[in-house]
């Protein structure tokens, strides 16, 4: 009950804030706030279930309740005289792990799925992370610079457009939005996966800084998505696609059910701080279904590839221009 109201309690509080003075500065501020809300949510679930596992081990020890994790498959086989282990470390066996230091630490850990012993570097090294420290700052600088003199002037252009159904004109906005787009989503995913997340990593003197593998040489759309954002695809294969499995369903059901998971996240991740329910997100997410079907059946190599990237050049602005004329005619129109 408590994990469920983490993540609904905080809309009704976006919802019912006044922002009509600055509705640019609430939208940003209420995006930051569900992004936390989110991961959030999910580290709780994580630790929930891991110490459920660990508890019914210890009732029921002739039955392995406990799926073995990635990172503890990974410090088993990884050498004890290497940077990333921690000499001479005591394992912590539950319930030892049960204070407030090891869920604050899980908590602010650049990872979605819990562990009673996560891989530990042995130093902070300070070159590194000043690197990672200055990538920072420069790539959201350049982010924000890129969105300002950029984007809202195209986005500002396209509405005229939309409302006149103008569908030539249309499409010449769509892609002249996709190019700087993507651009910034590509910067975002660096500012964000590797450098901001091994900042953390660093800190923290977290081993596991398996963040991203090559999704760029995806030729499927699943590959894509196992690949692009490794914490939360952990999070969802170890926490909903196994038990839904052990649970006795099939495949396609367990994958159709983390399709409509992250499908909930990336609009509840939208639509809570624009105030406005459109499902755009949720049907771009759930396209990918028969989109994915389609490029498995028909497209391979690079074919695929080609396919997968343009899904992401054109996908995102297409969303972008229709939240945006949704959001104008609720809030200014009529203004």
């Amino acid at each position: 009950m408590l994990v469920t109201a983490e993540v609904l309690c905080p809309p009704v509080v976006v919802y019912s804030t006044d922002c009509h003075a600055d509705r640019l500065s609430c939208v940003v501020a209420a995006s930051i706030v569900m992004g936390h809300v989110s991961i959030v949510f999910l580290k709780l679930i994580s630790y929930h279930m891991v110490n459920y596992w660990c508890r019914m081990n210890l009732a029921y020890p002739y039955r392995r309740l406990r799926r073995r994790s990635v990172s503890s498959e990974r410090e088993r086989h990884r050498d004890q005289n290497t940077e990333n282990n921690v000499h001479g470390a005591e394992l912590v066996i539950y319930p030892n792990n049960l204070n407030f230091k090891d869920i604050y630490y899980f908590l602010f850990a650049p990872t979605l799925c819990y562990e009673l012993n996560f891989p530990r570097s042995s130093r902070i090294r300070k070159r590194f992370l000043i690197k990672r420290v200055l990538e920072m700052i420069f790539l959201l600088q350049l982010i924000l610079c890129l969105i300002q003199q950029w984007i809202v002037p195209t986005i500002n252009n396209s509405l005229k457009p939309l409302e006149e159904m103008d569908y030539s004109r249309m499409l010449e906005r769509l892609l002249k939005l996709a190019i700087p787009n993507h651009f910034i989503w590509l910067l975002f995913f660096y500012w964000y996966f590797h450098s901001s997340l091994n900042a953390v990593a660093e800190i923290l003197r977290f081993g596991d800084r398996y963040f991203y593998n090559d999704w760029w040489n995806s030729e499927n759309v699943q590959y894509f998505w196992r690949n692009w954002n490794i914490p939360v695809h952990q999070w969802c294969v170890r926490h909903l696609y196994i038990p839904l499995r052990n649970w006795g369903y099939s495949k396609q059901v367990a994958s159709t059910a983390v399709f409509l998971l992250s499908a909930f996240f990336h609009e509840y991740l939208v639509s809570v701080p624009l105030k406005m329910f459109r499902a755009w997100a949720f049907l771009g997410m759930l396209g990918q279904l028969p989109f994915s079907k389609f490029v498995e059946k028909y497209l391979h190599n690079q074919y695929g590839n080609m396919a997968v990237w343009i899904s992401l050049i054109i996908g995102q602005p297409l969303c972008i221009l229709m939240y945006y004329h949704d959001y104008y005619v609720k809030h200014y129109q009529n203004a």
